[in-house]
């Protein structure tokens, strides 16, 4: 299993803390709760930062999945920078692969990073509140604009889309860590294929046919 690199600031220090606590344990038995217990924390951030390959489904005019996690909302709205739009929020657990990926190919115009409040990113509220990077691409299809929402833990949005540069669909855009959300807003006469309640998978599930 492939860890993604972000979390490589935690899963290091971890191992070396786990070698050193379970060689004392060795020696005193009260301290094996404790090795326990990083071991634990230990294989969960394993299972976080997990990077799995994916291959993205081969068809053609499509737009998928910018992340993992369960779509809790679809709206119609006015972007400021899109116009008459749709909304799609995806929310991701801490069980989720949290690699924020490019949807459709396009170049990227724009990168903007907004502070703001911490609420739980289930919450609508956040899409507009929270701390979040929006990024605005010139696609096939016109505008379209992903934002990567921090949460109530989630507090470290990593970008890596630059303006001026062109990517093409699947590549890594960016990681979120520990719970967010993911909002991709594009022009509103598409045709989707998700609805509301629905699990979706990064660079797997088709999202919008054009």
């Amino acid at each position: 299993m492939r860890i993604a690199k972000e979390g490589n600031f935690i899963i290091y220090p971890l191992f070396i803390l786990c070698f050193i606590v379970f060689l004392v344990s060795w020696y005193f038995e009260h301290s094996f709760f404790l090795s326990l217990g990083i071991l634990c924390f230990l294989i969960f951030c394993l299972v976080f930062f997990r990077d799995p390959d994916r291959e993205l489904p081969n068809e053609k005019n499509i737009i998928v999945s910018p992340a993992d996690g369960i779509i809790t909302n679809i709206v119609n709205i006015n972007d400021l920078e899109i116009g008459n739009a749709t909304l799609i929020s995806i929310f991701l657990n801490v069980y989720n692969v949290h690699v924020n990926r490019m949807p459709i190919d396009g170049k990227i115009i724009k990168v903007r990073n907004i502070p703001g409040k911490f609420l739980a990113a289930f919450s609508h509220k956040s899409s507009d509140e929270n701390e979040r990077t929006e990024i605005l691409v010139d696609s096939e299809i016109g505008k379209i604009k992903i934002k990567q929402i921090a949460g109530l833990i989630a507090k470290r949005i990593i970008c890596y889309a630059k303006q001026g540069e062109k990517m093409k669909i699947g590549n890594r855009l960016g990681y979120i860590r520990f719970g967010s959300r993911t909002d991709l807003i594009i022009p509103k006469d598409v045709n989707l294929m998700v609805k509301v309640g629905q699990k979706v998978k990064g660079n797997k599930t088709i999202l919008v046919k054009f």
